[in-house]
């Protein structure tokens, strides 16, 4: 394996994209110390865990000293944040180090988040807390075993200095994660802005090569990107995900999930739920994602327009017809993942089971895994979740004449997702210094489809008594 500071980095972007990045450095660590470090994670990407442990390893992961190979860039974008238009928002906090070509041949990222203010950083620090980068490091592991496009998170570095939030000093970390790439819907806003078109025309020739090659032109580009975040959406609202920040800075061309600031899982099965401390209005509540996604994706096609065709009444014809298309694929992927969940092939069924649970409001988790017991005749622990467990006799029926696969539904439905609660009791012990419950938590969200003896408590949700639970963003 190649010492740290020999690694090879490939830097396409920088190449590639000149306009859409600020050259610059990660701001120092002074006490760097190793809290977390994904072995597997470090194999797959051609790294050796070893020497990601040595001085110069940590330093790379803090991005204070890195191989010649890598050129260290703040990335522009855009956004809407809350649906309201920021023309620079950008890297305030992170630096795009470079891109690892893998042993199978994939072209990923190397992030960091936390490293220090950046010319984008809009009066912040820099700076990021331990908790936060924690949070995302576990919940985005949790994601990527749940089969759930993700960015991952290959180590979390505590910097040995503290960082101010509303609650007070904490400890500072950096968050090294990796990526399909970075380039989101605020990206090609941020393009679209410079009004120039040679901008614009590179970033959709890039984003096609590197990640959409099927798509020939802008205009199939936009379809590809369209279908994959159809899916992602799909995804989340089948494991009962709230991202909590949709906003377009924070959806990826790629279709992998980024960022987990105020992200949690449900508990009830609600679509009103909403967790995050600065959403008051509910705009990114559960069940509102699809039509958000849908949204973003409007405001990327209006990026895109200028591209589409040389007038800008059939550019607007063209992606109206595209987007018309978003809500289409996200209910056939919608539907084909919950008939996986269910175990059967009947989409006639899933009007009135989503119904009874919009009502009953089960856990949403706990309902899916005991179906299956559901399936093998033993329906008292599913309908042990109900508050009124027959209204959900009369689908029960049906549901079993249909013939569900008990065993295929265990393949699909977890038994463990990140439980907001145990989440948050194992950051506040990680910020006191105890590492264990993260740890622990990491073992059972690494295999959240087998049930184990011993691991009751990571299945079931906080208690009736537990105060309302909120998210915060942690920047």
């Amino acid at each position: 394996m190649t010492a740290a500071t020999e690694i090879a980095f490939e830097n396409t972007f920088v190449r590639d994209l000149d306009g859409l990045y600020l050259p610059w450095q990660a701001a120092p660590a002074p006490d760097a110390r190793l809290v977390l470090l994904n072995e597997s994670l470090a194999g797959e990407l051609g790294l050796d865990p070893a020497q990601l442990r040595t001085p110069e390893g940590v330093a790379l992961l803090t991005g204070t000293t890195v191989p010649d190979s890598a050129t260290t860039v703040a990335q522009a974008y855009a956004g809407h944040q809350f649906g309201n238009y920021s023309p620079r928002l950008g890297d305030g906090r992170a630096l795009l180090v470079g891109e690892l070509v893998t042993p199978d041949g994939a072209r990923r990222d190397l992030h960091l988040k936390g490293s220090g203010r950046t010319p984008f950083a809009r009066g912040g620090d820099g700076r990021a807390p331990l908790g936060p980068m924690l949070r995302e490091y576990v919940i985005s592991e949790a994601m990527h075993a749940l089969g759930v496009p993700s960015t991952r998170s290959l180590a979390v570095v505590a910097t040995g200095e503290p960082v101010l939030r509303d609650r007070g000093p904490e400890p500072g970390a950096v968050l090294a994660r990796t990526a399909a790439s970075h380039l989101r819907v605020g990206t090609f806003q941020f393009a679209a802005a410079t009004g120039e078109v040679d901008v614009l025309r590179r970033l959709a020739e890039y984003a096609i090569a590197r990640h959409h090659p099927q798509a020939s032109s802008p205009l199939e580009l936009y379809r590809a990107v369209i279908a994959v975040q159809a899916e992602l959406v799909a995804r989340w609202m089948q494991i009962g995900f709230v991202h909590g920040v949709m906003n377009t800075d924070n959806m990826t061309i790629s279709g992998e999930t980024i960022d987990y600031g105020p992200c949690a899982f449900l508990d009830a099965h609600d679509p009103a739920t909403w967790y995050s401390s600065i959403d008051s209005g509910g705009r990114y509540a559960y069940g509102n994602q699809p039509g958000i996604a849908q949204w973003n994706l409007a405001r990327l096609g209006e990026s895109l327009l200028g591209l589409f065709a040389d007038s800008q009444e059939e550019a607007v014809r063209l992606a109206t017809e595209e987007l018309a298309g978003f809500a289409d694929a996200y209910l056939a992927a919608r539907d084909r993942g919950y008939l996986a969940k269910i175990g059967v092939g009947t989409p006639e069924l899933l009007a009135d089971l989503f119904a009874v649970i919009e009502d009953q409001k089960p856990d949403h988790t706990l309902f899916f895994r005991r179906l299956s017991e559901a399936a093998r005749g033993d329906a008292g622990p599913v309908r042990a979740l109900l508050s009124d467990p027959a209204a959900l006799d009369p689908w029960l029926e049906s549901w079993r004449a249909a013939g569900p696969d008990a065993d295929a539904m265990d393949r699909v439905n977890p038994v463990y997702v990140p439980r907001n609660h145990l989440v948050e009791e194992a950051l506040g012990a990680a910020v006191e210094g105890d590492l264990e419950p993260v740890q622990w938590l990491l073992q059972v969200l690494a295999d959240p489809f087998t049930e184990r003896e011993g691991y009751e408590r990571y299945a079931q949700p906080a208690g009736p008594d537990s105060p309302p639970f909120t998210t915060f963003c942690g920047t």
